[in-house]
């Protein structure tokens, strides 16, 4: 296996969770998908976010500890991992949904369990133009989703970018799927795991899918 722990990421609407179970059972491995749901915040901080950002990006972040600290190396070496997120997710919304002294209790916490963390061995970025992620959130019917802003998603989108750009410890392929369809195009879903075959240096690489 090239890439053990392979992570797919992407803003609000890009379709990683929907690809990252079709990943796991075309590789017949272990899944690990976001619990969302199961966050209590959430639909209260698309209707008042300064009110609820900080209990909303903490639970958050427990969360996602509380799965990927399952991740022990004997579950590495022994089998692949696709997840559809990575911890660094916490900071990047934290950074843009906080306020200044929040945040700042937010990156102590975060950072100490980063440390305790596996990093990805390969990142997927699925990109989306924004007016394609407002369709998909639509067609999608989450009601509290309905009050995300294109403001919002390109923050959200900016935060990422920003971050790819600077970061150094894995290999992250930026996908534009703004123009296809991999549920429904076999071809596009093969390139998609094509991709995966190839090795990658750290660092950022932009892909275009056509």
């Amino acid at each position: 296996m090239k890439y053990p722990y392979i992570a797919i990421e992407g803003n609000i609407g890009s379709g990683k969770t929907t690809f990252s179970e079709m990943l796991a059972e075309h590789l017949q491995c272990k899944l690990i998908l976001e619990q969302f749901a199961d966050n209590p915040f959430l639909p209260k901080f698309y209707q008042q976010p300064e009110r609820h950002a900080f209990p909303l990006e903490l639970f958050f972040m427990a969360e996602r500890y509380q799965q990927l600290s399952t991740l022990n190396d004997g579950d590495l070496f022994s089998s692949q991992v696709v997840s559809d997120y990575f911890f660094m997710k916490s900071k990047l919304f934290a950074q843009n949904n906080l306020k200044d002294d929040e945040l700042l209790l937010f990156n102590r916490l975060s950072d100490i369990a980063l440390k305790n963390l596996p990093k990805p061995d390969l990142l997927l970025y699925l990109h989306s133009d924004i007016s394609r992620l407002q369709k998909n959130i639509k067609k999608r019917a989450r009601e509290f989703e309905q009050y995300i802003s294109d403001d919002y998603l390109l923050q959200i989108q900016e935060r990422y970018f920003d971050y790819f750009k600077k970061q150094n410890d894995f290999p992250v392929l930026l996908i534009d799927v703004s123009r296809v369809n991999f549920v429904e195009d076999t071809i596009a879903y093969q390139q998609l795991v094509g991709l995966l075959e190839k090795e990658y240096e750290t660092g950022l690489h932009p892909i275009s899918l056509a």
